[in-house]
């Protein structure tokens, strides 16, 4: 167990969310004596946030659950530029209303994993925007742009290695990191905000905001990163083959879901328990020890918890039936992903990788002739076989889709 007195830190640090922590001591005695309101940003380049970014969204609830103030900054001003960090090119530009959507169809989820309200603990959500847009240039540049240094800038990791990679960075890319740094302090003044979050790509950046709320204000404020998430494969946590794992069940079932949590990697089991559900402690210690056919006891108890989190816990029980009907009992369930088939029907290999079962045509040619592949749980023996809707797919054990009429 951590060394830490506050029950944040302590919290944050038994369940696997510290990488890095500017002056932990300094923190840990503020979080011991007072409610520290605390925020992390989210650019709203998309309808709906991803599996990526999920551990983010818990990490503000481990803030509330410790009793403190979490603050959800949605980038209305910053989502017009794009974080450059780590990217290998410019992001495309949204419009102002396309960003506005983004902002309202996101802010339903993070209203199922925090509370919002007027209370001392209670989450709110602010824009960016509200005074990001209303900046005028000189004065910015006079009263901020004197407290960066280019030099400095140009040495950050998510600069440098674009640079040397000789890939574009637009001069509206590189000033991200002064509004990122600029939005720490505004939350400073307007929300008596003393912690940012976020993760481990974002270190130099929290840093900037840091620096900059000392500078201007005389404000001490802190910064936590949370580590790189990776499976123990070493893919990128919520990348899979059919795509991003995401959070809105208008852009995901239910079930695909739910079953992207069933098919964690056996290594991965205990660490996404204690990131992404609120079981006790001990109680995963207890299902992560399983060994053998039983860790999958354990998956199934991640899968439920982590769904019904995001989803609701009829989602989540619905899920879970789904698929023990489909797996214990050959059925096959309404929640399967499907495949549209037109008047001719679809071929196997076709419906396999259109269901994301393989990666490639190739790909499921191979997994035929290794006799993993059934069709309404036949056996499928040659590539040309045709699926009409009705029928259900099945790629090993786990793989399970149905074709539906085009």
């Amino acid at each position: 167990m951590s060394q830490f007195q506050s029950d944040l830190l302590r919290l944050l640090s038994d369940r696997g969310y510290i990488h890095q922590v500017t002056d932990a001591a300094a923190l840990d005695a503020l979080a011991s004596r007072q409610i520290v309101p605390g925020y992390i940003g989210f650019d709203p380049t998309a309808p709906s946030l991803h599996v990526g970014g999920l551990i983010q969204i818990m990490l503000l609830r481990r803030l509330q659950q410790a009793g403190h103030k979490p603050i959800v900054l949605m980038g209305g001003g910053t989502g017009k530029i794009g974080d450059p960090s780590f990217k290998d090119e410019a992001r495309k530009l949204l419009a102002e209303d396309g960003i506005n959507a983004n902002v309202a169809s996101i802010q339903r989820i993070f209203e199922r994993f925090l509370t919002f309200g007027d209370g001392p603990i209670d989450a709110v959500m602010v824009n960016n925007a509200d005074w990001l847009d209303a900046l005028e240039y000189i004065p910015f540049l006079r009263e901020v742009g004197q407290h960066f240094s280019v030099n400095r800038m140009l040495s950050f990791d998510s600069v440098r290695l674009r640079l040397d990679r000789e890939q574009s960075l637009s001069f509206l890319e590189f000033n991200y990191m002064i509004l990122q740094a600029y939005d720490f302090r505004e939350l400073s003044q307007r929300h008596a905000c003393r912690l940012q979050m976020g993760g481990s790509d974002q270190w130099g950046n929290i840093v900037n905001g840091l620096e900059l709320a000392r500078r201007m204000d005389g404000t001490e404020v802190f910064g936590v990163t949370t580590p790189l998430l990776t499976t123990a494969d070493g893919t990128k946590m919520g990348k899979t083959v059919k795509g991003a794992v995401w959070l809105h069940e208008d852009q995901l079932p239910h079930f695909d879901y739910w079953q992207f949590w069933r098919n964690t990697d056996d290594r991965d089991v205990g660490r996404f328990l204690r990131l992404f559900t609120d079981l006790p402690l001990d109680e995963i210690a207890r299902l992560e020890a399983l060994q053998g056919a039983e860790i999958n006891q354990a998956k199934i108890v991640l899968a439920n918890e982590a769904t019904a989190l995001c989803r609701g816990r009829d989602a989540a029980e619905a899920a879970a039936e789904t698929a023990r009907r489909t797996f214990e009992e050959g059925a096959s369930g309404d929640a399967l992903p499907t495949v549209p088939a037109g008047p001719e029907g679809i071929t196997v290999v076709q419906a396999a990788t259109a269901l994301g079962f393989a990666a490639s045509n190739k790909e499921a040619r191979r997994k035929i002739e290794e006799g993993a592949v059934r069709i309404n749980d036949e056996r499928v023996t040659t590539h040309e076989a045709i699926l009409q809707p009705g029928d259900k797919l099945s790629v090993g054990k786990k793989q399970h889709g149905m074709v539906v009429a085009g």
